[in-house]
């Protein structure tokens, strides 16, 4: 089987690229052809979480609680940090040197949502729509796809092909590492250049459609992303490295109040339709993020460290709600991703890794704010075969308030992909 990479990822969820082989390939006597590949996986999961604490603002583990004073167990049959992957692949003749792709990614989830045996609409993602001209000048690709800034950080992360964190969303994957070592990159509308194959080396440079920075949604300035790998072979295994980056301006309206619709309050009562002051008519904000990482492949053994930073990231989603303080001021965050991997035998892998995100007081934030998200994970993982795995998985993960104040799960999780 011809092996390849894939890529995908969540909706929230997210994103990722799974090693397959075109399963199917047709082709004409035109010299057009048309290709399928993908994967499937479904997860056995159990989650138990502590109790919330009263009046904090942010934080992942809990996030599908329905109040704060007690804790919850939760079982599930659903997907992993990856949905179900499934991609359809045209290939035009060779003309002039230079090779045309279009390529369309559906990524549908498994689970119920929460809902009856009349729950019969899983959430289907389209991540990718795009088309690419790859030649000796390199390849451009025009569409969507996922985006540059912190992609191989996901990418290399064992838990993309487990569960890890679970997370707050029923119709989406679960999160793996993503707010709890780097941030979900998305998939995205682009214009991407990359240069050809330098002896190991390629650079990458985007332009994006345009991201909302928190409560700034006034977007007039393009959305920036830049990728810098480099890939070796080394006696016994191989290396690569890459440092990715991002830069995004938006502003606020220059409306000096918003109205606030009709609220049901959870103690039953309803606060009516009113006004408030805006947050910072007509000033912006500055999203700019670094990241990089290194991975090491020595006679069955792989080491792996990855970390992030910059200002109005935000602590899950890229430049998410909590990018910005309540006052529209831009919070520094940051994370790192260590991991250790083993071969012990030629079926059998052992996985571990521990990761935290962090958040800097901003603005108007007090110590009620999100502090640090961290996480470890122990894997064991079993090749039934050359397109079958099956996934066992431990996952520990903790947010902790400024305050000090902790919220703890314990996670377990059994599962099997098959690739195509």
């Amino acid at each position: 089987m011809q092996k390849k990479m894939i890529t995908m990822l969540a909706a929230l969820a997210v994103a990722a690229i799974a090693p397959s082989a075109q399963a199917f390939d047709i082709g004409g006597a035109n010299g057009w052809k048309f290709s399928t590949d993908g994967f499937l996986n479904v997860f056995a999961t159990y989650e138990s979480v502590g109790t919330r604490p009263t009046g904090v603002i942010g934080g992942e583990i809990g996030g599908d609680q329905t109040g704060t004073g007690e804790s919850q167990q939760q079982f599930r049959v659903r997907t992993g940090l990856l949905p179900v992957g499934f991609g359809l692949n045209i290939q035009a003749p060779t003309t002039n040197g230079v090779d045309y792709a279009v390529r369309l990614g559906l990524y549908p989830q498994v689970q119920n949502n929460g809902g009856s045996r009349t729950d019969l609409s899983p959430n289907i993602d389209f991540r990718e729509i795009n088309m690419t001209a790859t030649g000796s000048f390199g390849q451009i690709l025009a569409g969507r796809a996922i985006n540059l800034y912190q992609a191989k950080n996901i990418l290399t992360d064992m838990t993309l092909f487990g569960a890890g964190v679970i997370g707050p969303v029923d119709s989406g994957p679960t999160m793996g590492h993503i707010g709890y070592g780097y941030l979900y990159p998305n998939f995205g509308a682009q214009i991407r250049y990359t240069t050809p194959d330098l002896n190991g080396l390629k650079v990458a440079f985007s332009v994006n459609d345009t991201n909302n920075i928190g409560a700034a949604t006034v977007r007039n300035v393009p959305r920036l992303e830049t990728e810098i790998s480099y890939s070796t072979a080394i006696t016994g295994g191989k290396l690569q490295a890459w440092v990715s980056g991002l830069y995004q301006q938006a502003s606020f309206s220059d409306a000096k109040f918003v109205t606030v619709p009709v609220t049901l309050n959870p103690d039953g009562s309803i606060t009516p339709e009113h006004t408030i002051p805006a947050v910072r008519p007509g000033g912006h904000v500055t999203s700019l993020g670094g990241a990089g990482g290194v991975q090491l492949d020595i006679h069955g053994l792989q080491l792996l460290t990855s970390c992030y930073g910059g200002r109005a990231l935000g602590m899950l989603g890229m430049q998410g709600a909590d990018a910005l303080s309540a006052d529209g001021k831009e919070r520094t965050n940051w994370g790192f991703l260590n991991q250790a991997t083993y071969q012990l035998t030629p079926v059998v892998k052992l996985g571990l890794n521990y990761g935290q995100s962090r958040a800097e007081l901003a603005g108007n934030d007090t110590d009620l704010n999100i502090q640090k998200q961290q996480a470890a994970t122990v894997a064991l993982t079993y090749n039934v075969n050359k397109f079958v795995q099956v996934i066992g998985e431990y996952t520990w993960a903790q947010d902790r308030w400024f305050n000090g104040a902790t919220q703890d799960a314990n996670i377990g999780a059994i599962g099997t992909f098959i690739y195509w």
